[in-house]
C-alpha cells in the first residue's frame, strides 16, 4: 500500500512518476502494520499515555504493544477495537490512510526501506527510528534512498531484462489469444463519440476523435528526435512531426498517443510496464482503424468463401500490411476459431517481432525471448526474400518438428532495411485461406543446429580455420537499454520542447 505522497516535501521525481514505496512486509495485504504502528504510537503520546497505561486499558502486555507500534505484529480485530476505544478514536481513524504528521510519514517510509530488498542489498546497519532521531536526518536518509532507488530503476532495463519482460508479455498475450476486450470496448466508445459508422478511418475523423477527447493537434518541424509524438497534458496538445517521410502511419502515431490518455496510463515504473503500454496503445489504435464488428464481419465472409487474405484486410481498411496482420492475430482465435502466428523478420534473418498461439516452435533464448533470434532459413519468413515477384504474397508449407504450417508473407522496405511480414496457421486451418494451393514446400528441423545453424560438413571441412570475417558489430549490442521511464527519450529535450511551444 502507498498511503501518502511527498509532492511538497520531497524532491520531485522525473516524468511525474510518484515515488514507489518499497515492498511492505505487512503480515496481511489488507493492513499496513508499519503505518498502523506509527499511528498507534502517535495517538498514545497525544493522549499522554505510557505503554504501561495503554497496556492496562486493553489488557495486553506492554511488550506486545511495543511490537505493534514498531510494525512487527499485526493486531487482531478485537485488539484493534480495544485500542481505538482506549485512544478515543474510531477504527477508521486508527486505520486511516494518511500519516498523522510529516515526521510520522518519514518514519514510515524509512522503516519500509529498511525492511525492503534495496536496503538489504546495501549491507548497511539499520537506523533505530525513535523520537530522538533528528528530523533533518530522517529527511536526508529517505531522500538518499529514494534517489538511489530511482537511479537503480533507470538502469534495470538491461537487454536481458528487456528480453525477459518481452517473453512474459508474450506469454500473457498467447494465453488470451491476443484478444483484449477491454481495449475493444474503449475503442468502440471513442468511435461512437464521433458518430463513426463504417469505412476506412480518415484523417478528418481522427481529428474529430482528438477534439472530442479535448486535445488540439499541432504539426511541428522540431519534434524531439527521440520521439514520434509528444503529448502536453497541461495544455491538452498533441505535437506531431511535419515530416511526411516516416516508417509509421501518421494516423497510428496519433491514435497511439490518444490511447495512453484513453486507457489511463501512468508513467511506466519499469521496462515491463513500458512494453505493456506499447502493446495496449498499438492494440487500441488498430481497434480504431479496423473496428471489431466491421473487421469480424469482413473476416467471417472471407472465411465462408475460403478466401482469407491479409492483403484484402489491408485494402478494405486502408492500413499497412503489418497493421492488417497484427489485427488478424487479435481477432482470428476469438471470432474465427483459428490459431495463428506472426513474424516480422529482418533481411538478415533476425526476428524483430513475433506472436504465436498455434504451437509453432520459434527460436528463443533462456529468458523466453524470441526477438533478436535468427529465424530458420527454411521458413517462409526467410524464403520470401529470394522470391523474384515482390508484388504478390508468397505462400509456403513448412514441415516442422511441431507439425506442418502454412504461411503467407510479403516484404516491405523501411529506413532500417527490408523486412518480411508473415502470417501462418497449422495445416488444419489452411483450407480457409487464399494461397493454400501453393506447391512451395520446405522442411525445417530447427531448433536442431544441423538444420541451418551449422554449415554443411563439406564446407566446414574445407574452410574451418581458414576464414576470419570482420563482423558488423553494432555498439548498441554491448550497451544497456537506454535509461529512463521512456527508454531512449531525452527528458530535458522533451521538457524544453514543451516549454518553448507552450508560449506560442
Amino acid at each position: 500500500m502507498h498511503f501518502f505522497a511527498y509532492s511538497q516535501e520531497m524532491s520531485p521525481v522525473s516524468w511525474n512518476r510518484e515515488v514507489a514505496s518499497p515492498s511492505s512486509t505487512a503480515a496481511s495485504p489488507e493492513l499496513d502494520v508499519i503505518s498502523l504502528g506509527r499511528r498507534v504510537r502517535h495517538l498514545r503520546k497525544q493522549a499522554g499515555l505510557t505503554l504501561d497505561d495503554l497496556s492496562a486499558a486493553v489488557g495486553t502486555a506492554p511488550s506486545q504493544l511495543s511490537l505493534i507500534e514498531n510494525g512487527k505484529r499485526e493486531p487482531k480485530l478485537g485488539l484493534l477495537q480495544q485500542l481505538a476505544a482506549a485512544l478515543n478514536v474510531t477504527i477508521d481513524q486508527l486505520l486511516g490512510a494518511e500519516p498523522p504528521s510529516r515526521r510520522a510519514a518519514l518514519e514510515i517510509e524509512l522503516e519500509r526501506y529498511q525492511r525492503g530488498p534495496l536496503y538489504e542489498s546495501l549491507n548497511l546497519p539499520k537506523i533505530r527510528i525513535s523520537s530522538r532521531l533528528p528530523l533533518d536526518v530522517l529527511e536526508s536518509q529517505v531522500g538518499l534512498l529514494q534517489e538511489l532507488e530511482r537511479k537503480l530503476n533507470e538502469q534495470v532495463a538491461t537487454p536481458e531484462e528487456a528480453r525477459r519482460a518481452n517473453g512474459e508479455l508474450r506469454a500473457m498475450m498467447r494465453e488470451r489469444g491476443n484478444y483484449f476486450p477491454e481495449y475493444e470496448a474503449e475503442a468502440q466508445k471513442v468511435l461512437k463519440g464521433v458518430g463513426y459508422t463504417t469505412g476506412p478511418l480518415s484523417q478528418h475523423v481522427i481529428a474529430d476523435i482528438a477534439e472530442n477527447l479535448g486535445f488540439t493537434l499541432h504539426h511541428v518541424g522540431d519534434l524531439p528526435h527521440s520521439t514520434r509524438s509528444v503529448t502536453d497534458l497541461k495544455n491538452r496538445r498533441i505535437y506531431l512531426t511535419q515530416n511526411q517521410r516516416q516508417d509509421h502511419d501518421p494516423r497510428s502515431v496519433l491514435l497511439q498517443a490518444l490511447g495512453h490518455y484513453v486507457l489511463g496510463h501512468e508513467t511506466p515504473r519499469n521496462y515491463g510496464d513500458f512494453l505493456a503500454q506499447r502493446v495496449a496503445t498499438n492494440y487500441f489504435a488498430a481497434a480504431l482503424l479496423l473496428p471489431e464488428q466491421a473487421t469480424v464481419e469482413f473476416l467471417q465472409k472471407a472465411k465462408a468463401a475460403k478466401e482469407i487474405a491479409v492483403e484484402d484486410i489491408r485494402d478494405a481498411f486502408a492500413v499497412s500490411y503489418e497493421t492488417a496482420a497484427h489485427r488478424f492475430t487479435n481477432l482470428a482465435t476469438k471470432h474465427l476459431g483459428i490459431t495463428t502466428h506472426f513474424q516480422k523478420t529482418h533481411q538478415s534473418g533476425i526476428i524483430y517481432k513475433a506472436y504465436e498461439n498455434d504451437g509453432v516452435t520459434f527460436p528463443q533464448d533462456h529468458t523466453g525471448a524470441i526477438e533478436g533470434q535468427p529465424s530458420c532459413k527454411a521458413w517462409t519468413s526467410r524464403a520470401v526474400f529470394d522470391v523474384p515477384d515482390k508484388f504478390s504474397a508468397y505462400s509456403q508449407y513448412t514441415d516442422t518438428p511441431s507439425g506442418t504450417y502454412w504461411c503467407t508473407a510479403r516484404t516491405e522496405r523501411s529506413a532500417a532495411g527490408e523486412f518480411s511480414l508473415s502470417i501462418g496457421v497449422p495445416y488444419q486451418h489452411v483450407k480457409w485461406f487464399r494461397g493454400r494451393e501453393t506447391t512451395a514446400r520446405a522442411t525445417s528441423n530447427c531448433p536442431d543446429p544441423n538444420c541451418c545453424k551449422r554449415p554443411p560438413a563439406s564446407l566446414a571441412n574445407e574452410w574451418a580455420g581458414n576464414a576470419w570475417p570482420s563482423a558488423r558489430a553494432h555498439s548498441h549490442l554491448l550497451a544497456a537499454m537506454p535509461p529512463g521511464a521512456f527508454p531512449g527519450v531525452d527528458e530535458t529535450e522533451v521538457y524544453s520542447f514543451l516549454a518553448a511551444h507552450s508560449e506560442r
